[in-house]
């Protein structure tokens, strides 16, 4: 298998710095044009300018390759929707859809204002559905679509002082969870990645020795591999320092219990056995729980669910 994107038309976001940059260098070593997309502001999300996004472009045309440079905000349903207008325009379609633009403004809750709250939710949340929604209709009237967020280990684990950026990085994963089951039939995939690298917005967090073996060029081909064909849909796919990992939602079997025991000290005395996940399965979607809840009661009740 030698996965190729020549003919396809990609968007990265984010992509002057970083894992965004390394994104687009390699999805156009595979032959895809690609829209190199960055508002070019500072780690907190001040500022802009389209230089870096320019100085990639000028990466990938050097080494034979295609690409035109947007400054976007991602924060900007106008400004988004004009860079996918741009993209089919000039290019025909718009395939691929690497959401990966972000902002950190870190602090503790205690401490965190509400306007740094809602702009990294701004960035991270609003504008990965802005760039889902401005190419999701294209994708559509040709059967064809692949969509990598990005999302990050601080939403799914937990992570000091970024209560917005975690609440921003774990909705995108329902956003992926939806728009994956939404796209099936048509033909669009739609998975998540969840990197570790060293990047502006990790280089003072990670020791230097890790830092050197936390290339961002480590987590593009995770990227590449879900943007392809045979790509999955709605996964969670791990990467940093060389390793891969998919990342699953599991839940317990549980325990059923019969009205009368409907109370907190029911569930007290049976937590060990409610939280036992020797039998954990992931579920495929929101009714596979209601289905496995009233088939439980149904067992229990001796009638036919």
């Amino acid at each position: 298998m030698n996965i190729r994107f020549d003919g396809r038309v990609a968007i990265v976001t984010g992509a002057g710095n970083g894992l965004g940059r390394a994104h687009a260098l390699g999805l156009a070593k595979l032959g895809a044009k690609v829209v190199v997309n960055d508002f070019g502001g500072a780690r907190d999300g001040t500022g802009g300018s389209m230089t870096a996004a320019e100085a990639v472009v000028e990466e990938i045309r050097a080494a034979g390759g295609t690409a035109m440079p947007d400054g976007a905000d991602v924060s900007n349903f106008e400004q988004v929707s004009a860079m996918v207008d741009k993209a089919t325009r000039d290019w025909g379609s718009v395939d691929l859809m690497c959401a990966n633009a972000g902002i950190l403004r870190d602090k503790s809750f205690a401490k965190m204002e509400l306007a740094d709250f809602a702009k990294v939710l701004d960035v991270h949340l609003t504008g990965t559905f802005y760039c889902c929604k401005a190419v999701w209709e294209g994708m559509r009237a040709r059967n064809y679509g692949r969509i990598v967020l990005t999302t990050s280990s601080s939403g799914l684990y937990g992570n000091f002082g970024q209560a917005n950026y975690g609440a921003a990085k774990t909705g995108m994963v329902g956003l992926m969870n939806v728009l994956a089951e939404e796209g099936r039939k048509t033909d669009i995939r739609v998975n998540i990645v969840s990197p570790t690298a060293a990047t502006r917005m990790t280089e003072e967090l990670l020791p230097a020795q890790a830092l050197q073996l936390m290339k961002p060029e480590a987590i593009t081909p995770a990227v590449e591999y879900l943007l392809s064909e045979n790509a999955p849909t709605k996964t969670i796919m791990g990467a940093g320092a060389g390793s891969f990992a998919v990342i699953r939602i599991l839940e317990s079997e549980g325990v059923n219990f019969a009205e009368a025991d409907w109370s907190p000290d029911t569930i007290a005395a049976h937590f060990a056995e409610i939280s036992d996940m020797s039998k954990a399965k992931a579920l495929e979607g929101a009714f596979h729980q209601t289905q496995k809840y009233v088939e439980q009661a149904a067992i229990r009740l001796g009638v036919k669910a």
